[in-house]
């Protein structure tokens, strides 16, 4: 990919509907950044399905004035997040529905993203497909700082994503950010990767963990 750097392309990504388009300014060991006149978008690779370069007729985003990002030695994702945390962000887990907020805390192969909206999030990092940035002084939904203090976890969190789950069984939590009614409900277990929740009939239903994004308490 290379020999696109400073081009402009099209970058296809699983479970996201839309093609993304910007100039390709960056290239990591596992993430690509994208400008497109507007916002920086990280891209973690996992999810490329191909990258091509824009068609001319397609190219309606402005590349003339574009600014410096914070530099990242040796770009990599969990760079990425670890130099995102605590600014404001705009998060895609997959084409559809954004969470705004600021990641607070990077284990394993999850990560906990504050958001008004959600409080406390849950995210697997398999399943991020775009990070954008927001400008220095902006905040969630124009609230004033004192009304949306960013706030360590009030509990210790769990090297992995599988064994945070285990320490919410019992609970009522939110899948995927609710994008289906199976996803609500008692978090029941979890065990040999596969979750079993108890949706709001009664009715038992099993996930593979593999395959869940996100995870909040309602």
């Amino acid at each position: 990919m290379i020999h696109y750097l400073n081009q402009p392309v099209l970058v296809h990504l699983s479970g996201y509907p839309m093609p993304l388009k910007g100039n390709l300014i960056d290239i990591g060991s596992d993430v690509i950044v994208l400008h497109n006149g507007t916002k920086y978008m990280y891209v973690p690779l996992i999810h490329l399905q191909f990258l091509t370069r824009c068609p001319s007729n397609e190219t309606d985003f402005d590349m003339s004035a574009e600014p410096e990002p914070d530099p990242i030695a040796e770009l990599s994702y969990r760079k990425v997040l670890s130099n995102a945390r605590g600014k404001f962000l705009e998060l895609f887990l997959s084409g559809h529905q954004p969470a705004h907020g600021y990641i607070t805390s990077i284990m394993n192969d999850f990560f906990l993203f504050h958001s008004p909206l959600y409080k406390d999030l849950y995210i697997s990092m398999n399943h991020l497909k775009v990070l954008m940035p927001y400008d220095p002084g902006m905040t969630p939904y124009a609230l004033k700082r004192e009304n949306f203090p960013v706030m360590p976890a009030t509990s210790s969190l769990a090297r992995t994503f599988e064994q945070q789950l285990r320490k919410m069984e019992g609970q009522f939590v939110v899948l995927d950010l609710g994008d289906s009614p199976r996803k609500n409900g008692v978090l029941k277990s979890v065990r040999d990767g596969l979750i079993e929740m108890v949706t709001a009939d009664g009715s038992n239903a099993f996930l593979h963990i593999d395959h869940v994004k996100s995870l909040h308490r309602p």
